[in-house]
C-alpha cells in the first residue's frame, strides 16, 4: 500500500473519488475521472448489490440514492468501499460492520444536533415532544 500515500490517492487512482474542476473559485464541473480499472468496476458492482442489504453500507446507499439518484449512489458507495478496503489493507485490521439500525440512529442523532445548532443560530430552542 506504499504506492498510495493516503486513501484519497487510492480512491482517485480507482476513479471513484469526486473530481472538481475549479476556476476562479467556482466549481464548473463535478464528476469522477474516467478510468478503465477492473477493481473500480468490481467495487461499483459490489456497491450496486448493497441496495437491498440490511447493513450500514446498504442504508448509506439507499440514503444517497434517495437524495441524488442511483448513479451517484453507486459511485459514492464504491468510494466508501474503497476507503474501507484501503484501511483494512494498510493497517491490517478486520472490517467491523455496523448494523443498519445503528447507522440510522447515528444519522438521526447527527440530524438532531444539526437542527439544534441551526435553531440556536436563529434564536430558537428545540423542545422534546410530549409523551
Amino acid at each position: 500500500m506504499t504506492t498510495w500515500p493516503s486513501a484519497k490517492h487510492f480512491c482517485s487512482w480507482l476513479g471513484v473519488a469526486p473530481h472538481h474542476d475549479i476556476t476562479g473559485g467556482r466549481v464548473v464541473r463535478r464528476r469522477t475521472l474516467k478510468v478503465r480499472n477492473r477493481a473500480a468496476q468490481a467495487l461499483r458492482m459490489a456497491a450496486q448489490s448493497l441496495s437491498r442489504s440490511q447493513t450500514a453500507l446498504g442504508a448509506f446507499y439507499r440514503r444517497v440514492r434517495a437524495r441524488s439518484g442511483p448513479e451517484r449512489a453507486v459511485t459514492a458507495t464504491a468510494h466508501k468501499l474503497a476507503r474501507i478496503i484501503y484501511h483494512m489493507l494498510k493497517y491490517h485490521q478486520p472490517y467491523a460492520p455496523l448494523s443498519a439500525e445503528t447507522y440510522e440512529q447515528q444519522q438521526r442523532d447527527r440530524a438532531v444536533r444539526h437542527l439544534e445548532r441551526r435553531a440556536a443560530q436563529l434564536g430558537f430552542s428545540l423542545a422534546a415532544p410530549p409523551g
